[in-house]
């Protein structure tokens, strides 16, 4: 058997199982539930229903000339901005206002972490089931007469596609499932950086989490287009290695590793009355001491 089958395959189920498995991790290390995770996938598809038709729409306009394009020789660096600056500040900033309105309680490095955690994981899974769905596809074209299903102006193409499809290194379809891992820490450590706009009472961290946003996946675009999939996915790795640096970093100083019970606050003056209280003094006896016993 063809082992790109199996590759093929693990690759979009790679992309499924990574993002459950950190939600099973953080929920069960935590002790909390998915709440939060389910807040974090609900931002990701929430600002897509803004970014994909504004990227829609900027392209017609740069085809129709009603925004000025650049020079021939720029056009890849000027869509990777372009591109990176857009989902930047959609996903951003739909970040900032989930923390703002659905996540209000969610101000501890472990909660932004699991809002990341949805954010990135609910991407990957998407795209983890369009893999899937494009393998069954690829499969059933094998055996099928693609003469009497594809017009024949799209004939050579679709051929062209399928033998490169069937016919590339065995570790390549890996390279998706291993840049949704990057893309996943990058996701943890925006969470973790917009969440310090409320907790410091600071907006530059939002603009800190757009441009480090932009930078990433302008640099994926550029890189891809210029240099090929390895040195994009090497360039990708240093800035998940930085996101890492960055969740982290931005870790609280005085953090434990074991889960936090919540404690019983007492008002200070309650505090003071219960000082005051007088207890009566018991004498060592053999029946006192007998009745103190746990049964």
């Amino acid at each position: 058997m063809n082992i790109l089958y199996v590759m093929h395959f693990l690759n979009g189920f790679l992309m499924l199982v990574m993002p459950i498995g950190l939600g099973i991790y953080l929920a069960r290390r935590f002790q909390f539930g998915w709440r939060f995770w389910w807040i974090g996938a609900g931002t990701f598809l929430l600002a897509q229903v803004g970014h994909l038709p504004f990227n829609a729409v900027l392209t017609v306009m740069f085809e129709r000339g009603l925004l000025p394009s650049p020079p021939e020789n720029w056009h890849l660096a000027f869509n990777a901005l372009v591109l990176g600056l857009s989902a930047a500040l959609w996903e951003e900033v739909a970040r900032y206002l989930a923390y703002r309105t659905w996540a209000k309680d969610a101000r501890t490095w472990a909660q932004g972490l699991m809002l990341g955690a949805g954010h990135g994981g609910i991407e990957a899974i998407i795209l983890g089931l369009l893999v899937l769905v494009n393998f069954v596809i690829m499969i059933m074209l094998q055996g099928m007469d693609l003469s009497s299903l594809i017009p024949s102006n799209q004939l050579g193409l679709i051929r062209e596609q399928l033998g490169v499809y069937w016919s590339i290194g065995w570790y390549i379809p890996l390279l998706g499932a291993l840049e949704r891992f990057f893309a996943i820490c990058f996701h943890l450590a925006a969470s973790i950086l917009v969440l310090q706009v409320f907790l410091r009472k600071q907006i530059s961290w939002l603009w800190i989490a757009i441009g480090l946003h932009a930078l990433l996946d302008a640099v994926a675009v550029f890189a891809m287009g210029t240099w090929g999939p390895y040195v994009a996915e090497a360039l990708i790795a240093v800035l998940a290695l930085l996101s890492l640096g960055i969740i982290f970093g931005l870790r609280p100083a005085h953090w434990d590793e074991t889960p936090q019970t919540e404690t019983l606050a007492m008002d200070p003056r309650t505090l003071q009355v219960l000082s005051q209280v007088a207890l009566p003094d018991l004498a060592e006896t053999p029946e006192n001491l007998e009745s103190t016993r746990f049964t």
